[in-house]
């Protein structure tokens, strides 16, 4: 492996601050934990998480399980 094939992200957990379509790193790491599951989630594939909670969802029916139990959506 040669210096360009390195992944040179920080290992372990990441800190995020989610916004409106889109995050910001408080502290670098190379995953987030589902709220509802406990999975760990790569940042390149996270694509749920709730603004107002400030948690991440492994998959959409573990965002709208999490939205049912928090009164965000009709059940």
């Amino acid at each position: 492996m040669n210096r360009m094939e390195r992944d040179l992200r920080p290992e372990g957990l990441a800190e995020l601050e989610y916004l409106d379509g889109e995050y910001r790193v408080v502290k670098p790491g190379s995953y987030v934990i589902c709220a509802v599951t406990g999975m760990h989630i790569p940042l390149e594939a996270l694509r749920y998480w709730s603004v107002d909670l400030q948690e991440a969802y492994a998959t959409p029916a573990a965002a709208l399980k999490r939205f049912r139990e928090t009164g965000k959506t009709p059940k």
